[in-house]
């Protein structure tokens, strides 16, 4: 499942976080709050080494990397080191509804599953901006704030949410913003695994580095094949594949379990 995970990142880019979180949880049983911990580290460093690609061909635009990815990093941090170990057991009760911790967090990540799932079915050819990078501050670093802090509470990387608020509000390429992107989903997912989960609970790192090591491998031959195959196709399977596994997530949170 590991090299599965790879595969994914290899073909499209991205999803990564979308498979690693389901097979941490329902193949090896881990909660919540460790599957989405290694979750950011397995995705943050194989968006690192598709990130070194991205410098080669000279497509990081490293001051966007900055503005937008220190206050993702901030934002991721804040929530992996102060919100999700205050988070309590029961969020909610209504009569005989008890909205748990895990019920939550999952319900959050299934909804944004929704989201890149949508984003791969129906916007296959997205226009970049004109590549003259004009900078919108403000809502740079508010997105990047909500940004790291969504992929901070559901161990997601986050990408398919910052490629478009790159295009949007620094008028990057394409090809640039995917490239910045991989550059900030490592940074904020690493540091905030680093100094945030790896300081608070105990981590398994024969576990975390060989399931790591097995999905770089998978992605480098993801990345081999994915030359021979329809990047339209490719992306249509997988926003398929992801929108079945949202709805799999939360008929297990909200009806079985």
């Amino acid at each position: 499942m590991a090299f599965v995970v790879g595969l994914s990142l290899g073909f499209i880019g991205s999803g990564g976080s979308i498979l690693a979180v389901p097979v941490l949880t329902y193949l090896f049983l881990l909660d919540e709050k460790v599957a989405t911990a290694y979750s950011l580290f397995i995705v943050g460093f194989a968006a690192l080494i598709g990130g070194f690609h991205q410098i080669r061909n000279n497509f990081v635009d490293w001051r966007t990397a900055v503005v937008f990815g220190l206050p993702a990093l901030m934002g991721v941090w804040l929530v992996r080191y102060f919100l999700v170990p205050a988070l309590p057991e029961v969020l909610f009760q209504f009569d005989n509804f008890l909205l748990t911790r895990r019920m939550g967090m999952f319900g959050l990540f299934a909804f944004l599953m929704i989201g890149a799932a949508y984003s791969m079915l129906f916007n296959n050819n997205p226009k970049g901006g004109t590549g003259i990078v004009a900078y919108n501050y403000t809502l740079i670093f508010l997105e990047g704030l909500v940004v790291g802090a969504l992929s901070g509470l559901v161990g997601a990387g986050g990408g398919f949410l910052i490629i478009p608020a790159l295009v949007m509000f620094a008028n990057l390429t394409i090809k640039h913003a995917i490239g910045t992107s991989l550059i900030i989903v490592a940074i904020k997912s690493i540091i905030g695994f680093l100094f945030a989960d790896a300081l608070i609970m105990t981590i398994d790192w024969n576990f975390l580095l060989l399931f790591t090591s097995i999905t770089i491998v998978g992605m480098f031959l993801g990345i081999f094949i994915a030359q021979f195959l329809s990047s339209k196709l490719l992306k249509s399977v997988f926003g398929y594949f992801i929108l079945i596994m949202a709805v799999f997530i939360f008929i297990m949170e909200f009806f079985i379990n």
